[in-house]
Parts: C-alpha cells; sequence; structure tokens
C-alpha cells in the first residue's frame, strides 16, 4: 500500500484556492450589498447567487476528489490535540463550503422573487428548489429561517474557521517548522521538518 504524500496535489491546490478566492470575492460582495435597500439590495446580490452556486460545485468536486486520493500525512511535530483540531477544522469547513451554498440557494427559492431575480449560473437558469411543495404552500417562515442559518454560516465561516486555518498555517510553518505552507502552495520551496517521517 502507497503511504500518504507529504504535500497536496495539484488539483486539490486549484480546488482550495478556487474556493477560497471566490468565498472571499462573495463576501466582499455581501458586505457591499448590506448598504443597499429594497431591489437594488436584490440585483446587487445577483453575483453573490452565482458565485455561490460555482463554489457549491467546487466544494462537491474537491469533496470527491478528497475521498478518492489520499490527503497528505500530517506532520510528526502535531501534538495529538493539535491533530484532532485540524481534522475538526477540516470537517466543519467542508460543511460550510456546501452548507453555506446550499443554504443560500434553498434561501432565495423559498423567497417571493426567484422568478424576476433567478439563481443564473451564466446563462443557465439554476432551477428552484421546491420549497413551496415541501412546506405546502408559504414560505416565508422557512425563508426566513434559512436565512438565519446561511447568516451564522457565514459568520462562523469568516470570524472562526478561516482564522484558525490561517493561524495554524502560520504556527505550523513558523513556530513547528514543519513546513505547512509548501503543502498546499504550488511551487512554494520544499524542505524537510525536523522529524518529519521519510
Amino acid at each position: 500500500m502507497n503511504s500518504p504524500p507529504d504535500r497536496y496535489s495539484y488539483v486539490a491546490m486549484a480546488f482550495h484556492w478556487a474556493i477560497a478566492g471566490l468565498l472571499v470575492w462573495n463576501v466582499l460582495i455581501a458586505w457591499n450589498a448590506d448598504d443597499l435597500k429594497g431591489l437594488a439590495h436584490v440585483r446587487a446580490l445577483q453575483p453573490h447567487k452565482t458565485i455561490g452556486i460555482v463554489v457549491l460545485l467546487l466544494s462537491l468536486g474537491r469533496l470527491a476528489w478528497r475521498l478518492v486520493m489520499k490527503p497528505p500525512r500530517m506532520p510528526d511535530t502535531l501534538a495529538p490535540w493539535e491533530r484532532r483540531l485540524a481534522r475538526t477544522v477540516h470537517v466543519l469547513f467542508y460543511i460550510a463550503i456546501i452548507g453555506l451554498p446550499l443554504s443560500g440557494w434553498a434561501m432565495v427559492s423559498a423567497g417571493k422573487l426567484y422568478a424576476i431575480y433567478p439563481v443564473m449560473l451564466g446563462p443557465i437558469h439554476v432551477p428552484q428548489i421546491p420549497i413551496a411543495q415541501w412546506v405546502g404552500g408559504d414560505t416565508h417562515d422557512v425563508h426566513e429561517v434559512l436565512e438565519i442559518v446561511h447568516d451564522l454560516l457565514g459568520k462562523a465561516t469568516i470570524y472562526v474557521l478561516i482564522p484558525l486555518h490561517i493561524l495554524g498555517a502560520l504556527k505550523h510553518q513558523f513556530i513547528d517548522k514543519a513546513d505547512e505552507l509548501g503543502r498546499m502552495i504550488p511551487f512554494w520551496p520544499r524542505r524537510r521538518a525536523e522529524g518529519h517521517t521519510p
């Protein structure tokens, strides 16, 4: 049996950085739209919806790739609690990058303006999730709940998961000397960390 690699594949790196960049872009769009009211707010969020669907597709692709390809082994310098925390953060990230766009798509599907402002993927009209059929009519309460879920997932991602991820990577790179950045940044010069299994 082949041992796990010591860095992510270029496909995994492409998924990681594409999703990260799109998430940042979408957060900026949402923040800018917060200053607008009424239909101006809805129109400003149209690109946000499109990017969300792209993030969903990329996230599902990344999850499929992760299930097929072995991830790199964790550095030997990590303490047991750091390994558990790293695995937990990775799982929560998958929940976030799939749950965020799904909850957003469901939220706008439950709204009253979907027919006028649908979710578009380029020229493709993304079908509306049939929430009205599922709940048997009025979707106002469902829309409100989904809006809260989407908002909480977004805040947890921005203010908890991303800082934990960045701080962990920087700690492993500069304090543990584990060459963490070289595992996920293409063409980053590699060096073997002390105590790392050959």
